[in-house]
């Protein structure tokens, strides 16, 4: 039987790294101009991403 984890250390982790990797879209995006890279829009995809990876991971 496998151990589901502690939900605080989970959603730390989903928040961490949601940000870390919308960080680095958004910078990409606004290095070849389709984006400004202010912290609203790191923001926002860091939301957008933890949504979309509890959605998926609580199938």
């Amino acid at each position: 039987m496998a151990s589901q984890g502690d939900p605080r250390v989970l959603f730390v982790m989903n928040l961490v790294l949601s940000t870390l990797f919308a960080a680095g879209v958004v910078w990409g995006l606004s290095f070849i101009g389709l984006l400004g890279l202010t912290v609203w829009n790191v923001t926002a995809l860091a939301l957008l991403l933890m949504a979309l990876t509890y959605v998926v991971t609580m199938r």
